[in-house]
């Protein structure tokens, strides 16, 4: 079966509402491939070694959390750019990319899933009333110390989390925000966890984890963001009954 580009993104603009965040790179149809889409391939990131395992396999588009022409980026399409926009254009594959609303989306999100593989099934939003807000927090059934956290999360990821705090402290008012969200740290503070679980850490972090008494894991930008798009990928390819192959292509960051 296939479906067309068209109604892909329409179907994929209707699942995660781009029109409700104010991003930093568009959200939607990126680069324009075939008409019709009958291999749909999902990744992290739209990164050459991606691009090229898509191509390998055979897909018609391919869909990421991590796009491209964000705020700040250099214009001309030069170098890398180049290599990878002519990928895509020479095999005519369409690359598809939502951000924020691939983080925020209430059950195919990155923090949603995230969360239910961490055994959280209720949980409330790190920004209440904020349309475009990204981020979770949640008081467990029971308690839980930090390295039995940690050591969820090194099982569930595969690589070793940088964690701060006592590794035998008890906690159970849980935050978390996946990617390069150690900046919302206060927000965590502020919804009164006792631990705060995100992808990347700053140098101040450590110290505001310190000096607040909240324990703190970094458990990975990429390492926390493979779910989501793996999510909307199967839930495309159940709705429209076209392939689906996650690839992962692995960033130690």
């Amino acid at each position: 079966m296939s479906v067309s580009l068209r109604e892909l993104q329409l179907e994929l603009d209707r699942l995660l509402q781009p029109q409700l965040f104010r991003d930093y790179c568009p959200n939607g149809l990126q680069v324009e491939g075939r008409p019709s889409v009958r291999r749909l391939a999902t990744g992290v990131t739209a990164s050459q070694a991606l691009l090229d395992a898509a191509i390998d396999w055979g897909a018609d588009a391919i869909l990421v959390h991590h796009g491209y022409f964000w705020k700040g980026e250099e214009a001309p399409v030069v170098g890398m750019k180049r290599r990878r926009l002519a990928a895509l254009l020479a095999n005519e594959v369409s690359l598809l990319a939502y951000h924020l609303p691939l983080d925020a989306h209430p059950e195919l999100g990155n923090n949603a899933c995230l969360g239910r593989l961490l055994g959280v099934e209720e949980s409330e939003a790190l920004f209440p009333g904020r349309s475009d807000g990204v981020g979770n927090v949640a008081t467990l059934e029971a308690p839980r110390t930090v390295a039995q956290v940690v050591a969820q999360l090194r099982e569930l990821t595969g690589r070793e989390p940088l964690f701060v705090g006592d590794g035998e402290r008890e906690v159970q008012r849980v935050a978390w925000c996946t990617g390069a969200a150690q900046g919302y740290i206060d927000a965590a503070l502020a919804a009164g966890a006792d631990l705060y679980i995100t992808g990347e850490v700053s140098e101040p972090t450590v110290h505001t984890a310190r000096e607040e008494g909240i324990a703190f894991i970094a458990a990975g930008h990429h390492a926390t963001e493979r779910y989501g798009v793996q999510a909307v990928g199967a839930c495309m390819a159940e709705r429209f009954d076209v392939e689906h192959r996650f690839i992962d292509i692995d960033n130690p960051v």
